[in-house]
C-alpha cells in the first residue's frame, strides 16, 4: 500500500513535467502537441463492437506486433481492434500498417483516473501489452475490471531488471496480476520469474514472423537502380553520437565508389545529421529528393519513415545502429529477413539473444569500435563470396525462428475464446 501511494504521489508530482515534456518535444515534432486529451483518458473514438486492445509503445513494437494483429483480425472478425501507442512515430506507423482496419489512439498516462476513463470508454475484452510495457495502475485497473491481460513478446534485459528491482513490491504486484506472459527467450522468462511473474511461457520473438512488404522490397530495388552499380554500406537506425563514428569508419574504407546509406533512428535528427555531413564536406543526397544518385555522391541520407526494409533491400552490407555506443542496439531481424549480412557493435543488450544467435548462424559479425567496423566492412565488401554466404545464413536464421505468432495467438484464444 505504501509503495502504491508513493507511486501515485510521484505521478502527480511529475504532471507539470509531463506537460512541459510534450510542449518541448513538440518544438521538433509538432505531433507531440496533438491529441493531448487522449494522454489523460479523454477520447472521441467510441467502439461499436467488442474490443481487443493491443498496446505497442513506439515504432519497433508496433512493427513487431503486425503479424499478431493480423492474426487476431482474422480470428476475431467480429471484434474491433484497438491499438495504442505512446509516441507520434508509433502512431504514424500504426496508421501506415493498419489504416482504417483498427482504432488508433494514445494510451493514457498511468494516472488512476485516466486509466479508468480509458477502460470505461473502450471496455476491452482482452488486453495485450507488447514487450516491457508494465504500467502499475493500468495493470491494477484491468485486474479490477476482469480484463485478461497478456504481456506479449516480453523481453527483460538485465539492465531493465535492475530498474524494476528498485520498485520490487510494485513490480511483483503488477506481474502477478497479468493473466499470461509470453517471453521471447528463456533468459527473459527467468528474469521475469525472478521479479515475481508466474504465468510465463517462452514463445519466441514475433519479429521473426514479420514479412517484408513486397512494395518496400520493390522500392529497395528502385533505390538500388537509382544508385547504380556501386557497392552500398547501410548504417541503419543510428543514434546520437554514432554518425560521427560511422563517418570515421566510412572514411577508412578504401573502396572506390562506395556509397554510405545513412539512416538516423529518429526523424527529428535528420536535419542535424545533414548538417554534420555538410560540416565534413561530404557530398550527399536526401532520400526525400527522390532522384537518381550522382556518381560523385558519397552519402545517401535516409530521411524517411517506414522504409527500413527498402533500405535493407538496397544495400550490400548493413551495420545495425545503436550498438557502437551503449544504446542497446536495434532490431536486426528485419535485415536478416531481407537476407542482408550484418555488422553490429558490442552494445546489443536489447536484442541479446537474437544477436547471439545471428553470430552463431554466421549471419552477423560483431565489431568493437569504428576502426573494426571499417576493417570488417572493407574485407566483406571486397569478398562477394563471403557476402553471399552470410546472406544465405541470414535468410536461414530468420526462417528457422518463425512461429511466435501462432504460439501467442493460442494464448489469446485461451484468454478469450473465439465467439
Amino acid at each position: 500500500m505504501i509503495w502504491r501511494l508513493g507511486y501515485r504521489l510521484l505521478l502527480w508530482l511529475l504532471l507539470p513535467w509531463a506537460l512541459v515534456h510534450l510542449w518541448w518535444r513538440g518544438r521538433r515534432q509538432p505531433a507531440y502537441r496533438e491529441h493531448i486529451a487522449e494522454r489523460f483518458g479523454w477520447y472521441q473514438a467510441r467502439p461499436t463492437r467488442p474490443v481487443i486492445w493491443l498496446h505497442a509503445v513506439s515504432v519497433g513494437e508496433t512493427r513487431a506486433a503486425e503479424p499478431l494483429v493480423r492474426a487476431l483480425a482474422a480470428r476475431y472478425s467480429g471484434h474491433e481492434l484497438l491499438l495504442t501507442q505512446m509516441t507520434p512515430t508509433g502512431r504514424e506507423t500504426a496508421q501506415q500498417l493498419f489504416g482504417d482496419a483498427a482504432t488508433i489512439v494514445y494510451l493514457p498516462y498511468d494516472y488512476p483516473g485516466a486509466v479508468a476513463r480509458f477502460l470505461q470508454r473502450f471496455k476491452p475484452r482482452l488486453g495485450i501489452l507488447m514487450e516491457t510495457e508494465i504500467w502499475f495502475n493500468l495493470v491494477e485497473g484491468c485486474a479490477r475490471l476482469g480484463v485478461p491481460l497478456l504481456l506479449a513478446n516480453a523481453r527483460m534485459s538485465e539492465k531493465s531488471a535492475r530498474g524494476y528491482r528498485l520498485v520490487a513490491p510494485l513490480t511483483r504486484a503488477a506481474l502477478v496480476r497479468l493473466s499470461a506472459i509470453s517471453a521471447q527467450t528463456p533468459e527473459d522468462a527467468r528474469r521475469l520469474e525472478q521479479l515475481g511473474a508466474s504465468a510465463v511461457e517462452v514463445t519466441g520473438n514475433l519479429k521473426f514472423d514479420v514479412v517484408p512488404p513486397q512494395q518496400l522490397l520493390a522500392l529497395g530495388a528502385e533505390i538500388k537502380q537509382r544508385i547504380g552499380p556501386r557497392l552500398v554500406l547501410l548504417a541503419a537506425s543510428t543514434r546520437e553520437g554514432e554518425e560521427e563514428l560511422v563517418l570515421d569508419a566510412f572514411a577508412r574504407i578504401g573502396i572506390e565508389g562506395l556509397l554510405l546509406l545513412l539512416v538516423p533512428r529518429h526523424p527529428q535528427r535528420f536535419g542535424e545529421v545533414a548538417a554534420l555531413l555538410e560540416k565534413r564536406k561530404l557530398s550527399y543526397l536526401r532520400r526525400s529528393e527522390n532522384s537518381s544518385v550522382p556518381p560523385d555522391c558519397r552519402v545517401l541520407l535516409g530521411d524517411s519513415m517506414g522504409e527500413m526494409a527498402a533500405y535493407y533491400a538496397a544495400c550490400d552490407l548493413a551495420f545495425i545502429g545503436g550498438s557502437l555506443l551503449p544504446y542497446g542496439g536495434q532490431n536486426l531481424i528485419e535485415a536478416c529477413a531481407v537476407g542482408r549480412p550484418l555488422l553490429f557493435g558490442l552494445h546489443m543488450y536489447n536484442f541479446a539473444e537474437a544477436s547471439r544467435l545471428a553470430l552463431v548462424a554466421g549471419a552477423a559479425i560483431e565489431v568493437a569500435d569504428a576502426a573494426a567496423l571499417a576493417e570488417r566492412a572493407a574485407e566483406l565488401l571486397a569478398d562477394q563470396a563471403a557476402l553471399k554466404r552470410m546472406s544465405q545464413a541470414a535468410l536461414s536464421f530468420s526462417r528457422a525462428h518463425q512461429g511466435a505468432t501462432a504460439r501467442n495467438l493460442a494464448i489469446c484464444e485461451r484468454l478469450l475464446p473465439p465467439t
